[in-house]
């Protein structure tokens, strides 16, 4: 029964030293290579000043990098100010003040953890629409 319980304990220690490297040799993406990753295969058009708020789908943040808006087929990135605040795990809280995004509006953050914790604001800027070529 000890050497049955020897060998499990052996065979677990092995199979967790086995992963380890495994799992520290995929190094993290930085913010501006995951923005990269993720416009592959499409195009920039030309900047906006304002996108249609009630056809965006999502927005995804790019950790101290970018909002990445997605509307139908088409994402709009967007680089504000205050970039380095930006969290892939915040609560982007905004307030319109018509039925457009725009670039003279803010976003407040908001820690995920703690939603009453207000962890500042960014600016937004010009949005960028990114297209799949044909």
């Amino acid at each position: 029964m000890k050497s049955a319980i020897a060998a499990l304990v052996t065979g677990l220690a092995t199979a967790t030293l086995a992963l380890a490297p495994a799992a520290q040799a995929k190094p993290k993406l930085t913010g501006e290579e995951q923005l990269a990753k993720m416009l592959e295969g499409r195009t920039a058009g030309k900047p906006v000043n304002c996108i249609p708020y009630s056809r965006t789908n999502d927005a995804t943040v790019i950790k101290k990098t970018a909002i990445v808006y997605r509307s139908g087929s088409t994402l709009y990135v967007n680089r504000p100010t205050n970039a380095d605040l930006l969290d892939d795990d915040d609560i982007l809280v905004t307030r319109l003040w018509g039925s457009q995004l725009c670039s003279v509006d803010t976003i407040q953050l908001h820690d995920r953890m703690s939603p009453s914790m207000w962890r500042g604001f960014v600016g937004l800027r010009e949005f960028v629409p990114y297209r799949k070529g044909k």
